[in-house]
């Protein structure tokens, strides 16, 4: 019977599958290595593009902050206009009342008295005069409350002063409301409409 040997056989087998296994490992660790190459080149992409978007929108941002700031100024400036317009308007509203007034004050000093200073603030005039005698002061209350345009006056200070051996004058500080003539009589027959308003509802 013939002898047949078969190691070298099976060492050719085993030597071929060991080279299959290490073809195979080369290429799972080439195919690994390309996968991270890639993905590690991807996400540099991606955070490379977001890097770029976010600096962007802060760009952006920025544009839009100082369009922001822009428009604030822009309102401010267009409120301080309106306030400059109300003032000038009101100015040229009470020219013709002011008018009035300070013809009023002449109109209302009696003899013996003058004024020193004036001062308005909103409907209140503040005056600081001087008067012979406190009878004069007295007269001027009495002419100012008399007045269409002047109303509630309030005598706040009145002392003596001696300027010399003999003169002697009386320095005074009052308050005195601005009004308008008819005033009072609007807020009347406005009142009196509305109750009648008020009537009428009751009635039906």
């Amino acid at each position: 019977m013939a002898r047949i040997n078969l190691l070298p056989w099976r060492e050719q087998l085993r030597e071929e599958r060991k080279q299959r296994f290490l073809v195979a490992m080369g290429a799972v660790l080439a195919l690994g290595a390309a996968a991270v190459f890639l993905g590690d080149q991807y996400l540099n992409n991606a955070i490379e593009n977001q890097q770029a978007r976010n600096d962007f929108v802060r760009k952006e941002i920025a544009v839009l902050d100082a369009r922001i700031k822009e428009i604030s100024e822009l309102k401010t400036r267009r409120q301080q206009l309106l306030e400059r317009m109300k003032i000038i308007q009101d100015l040229q509203g009470n020219r013709p009342i002011i008018g009035r007034v300070f013809d009023q004050l002449v109109r209302t000093l009696p003899d013996g008295v003058f004024f020193t200073g004036l001062k308005m603030a909103g409907k209140e005039i503040a005056i600081v005069g001087a008067a012979e005698s406190n009878n004069r002061v007295s007269n001027l209350m009495r002419n100012l409350d008399a007045s269409e345009w002047l109303a509630s006056p309030n005598l706040t200070e009145v002392k003596a002063v001696t300027a010399g051996a003999v003169d002697q004058a009386n320095v005074f500080r009052l308050t005195v409301q601005q009004t308008q003539p008819g005033a009072e009589g609007e807020t009347g027959n406005q009142g009196a409409a509305n109750q009648g308003v008020a009537n009428k509802g009751a009635v039906k």
